[in-house]
C-alpha cells in the first residue's frame, strides 16, 4: 500500500511578517492622502464661502454709492491702523421694499459701513456693519441740521455685512482731466467720483485662532499687511466702485 502523501501549503512567519509591513504602508499611504483631502475641501470650503461674502457685500455697497447724495456732514474716514479699518457714512436713494412701510416717508436714506468686534461664541469676531437709517428718521434729521446723528454706529441694531474681516479700505478717487483716477481732495461741494475698496478677510482655520482683539489688531498671527497676497489664510478682494450718478464718464 502507497503513502497517503498530504502537501501541505501555507505562509512561513517571514512572509507573514512581510505582507503585514506591506499593509500598514497601504493603510498609512491612505490615512495621510485622506487627511490632505480633508484640508483641501477645507481650503475650497473656506474660499468659497468667503468669496460669497465679499460678493454680497460689493453688490449691496454698490448699490448704496450707486445712488449716494453728497452731504457736507457725510463720513469718508480713513483709518491709519496697520490693517486699515475705514469707516464710510451718506445718504443714499433707497426703493421702498428696503424700508419698512411705517419709517418711509421718501426715498432719502442714511447709510453707514464701520468695523467692529462682536463676542461671538466666547470669542472676538471682527465685522463689517451696515447701518441703515430709514426715510422718517432722514428727513427729520435734515429738518433739524442733525444729520451727524444718523451716521452714528449703533451696533444693536446694525448688520453684519461681512464677517472675519481683517481690513477695510474705502478709498475716495477723482478722476482728471485725462480721465485718470487720483485721489480725493476733500470739501464741502464736489463730491468724490468713487470709491477704491479694498476688503481683507480671514479664511475659517485663522479665525479660529483670533480670539480677542489684540489678535485681530496685532502682525503676530495675521503677518504683515505687505504681504497679505500671499497669505493663504487671508482672502482679498478689491472693486472701485461709483459714488452716485455723476456727468463725467
Amino acid at each position: 500500500m502507497n503513502p497517503i502523501c498530504r502537501n501541505r501549503s501555507g505562509f512561513s512567519l517571514v512572509e507573514l511578517m512581510f505582507s503585514m509591513a506591506i499593509g500598514l504602508m497601504i493603510l498609512i499611504l491612505a490615512a495621510t492622502m485622506l487627511g490632505s483631502s480633508g484640508d483641501g475641501y477645507e481650503r475650497v470650503g473656506g474660499t468659497v464661502a468667503t468669496e460669497r461674502e465679499a460678493r454680497a457685500l460689493i453688490t449691496q455697497l454698490s448699490s448704496d454709492l450707486a445712488t449716494a447724495q453728497f452731504h457736507q456732514d457725510g463720513i469718508i474716514e480713513k483709518s491709519s491702523a496697520a490693517w486699515p479699518v475705514d469707516r464710510i457714512a451718506f445718504l443714499s436713494l433707497q426703493p421702498p421694499q428696503a424700508q419698512s412701510e411705517d419709517e418711509r416717508i421718501g426715498d432719502l436714506c442714511a447709510v453707514n459701513y464701520y468695523v467692529t468686534d462682536l463676542p461671538i461664541g466666547g470669542r472676538t469676531l471682527r465685522c463689517l456693519m451696515r447701518g441703515f437709517r430709514e426715510s422718517k428718521d432722514t428727513f427729520e434729521a435734515l429738518r433739524g441740521n442733525t444729520v451727524g446723528t444718523l451716521f452714528e454706529p449703533k451696533p444693536n441694531i446694525d448688520e453684519p455685512v461681512a464677517f472675519g474681516v481683517v481690513s477695510f479700505e474705502a478709498r475716495p478717487k477723482s478722476l482728471d482731466e485725462n480721465g485718470d483716477w487720483i485721489d480725493w481732495v476733500a470739501n464741502d461741494t464736489t463730491p468724490p467720483d468713487a470709491l477704491e475698496v479694498k476688503l481683507v478677510i480671514a479664511r475659517r482655520n485663522l479665525v479660529g485662532r483670533l480670539k480677542n482683539p489684540g489678535d485681530w489688531d496685532g502682525s503676530g498671527t495675521l503677518g504683515q499687511p505687505a504681504g497679505a497676497d500671499r497669505n493663504k489664510d487671508l482672502e482679498i478682494y478689491e472693486s472701485t466702485i461709483r459714488f452716485g450718478n455723476h456727468a463725467k464718464s
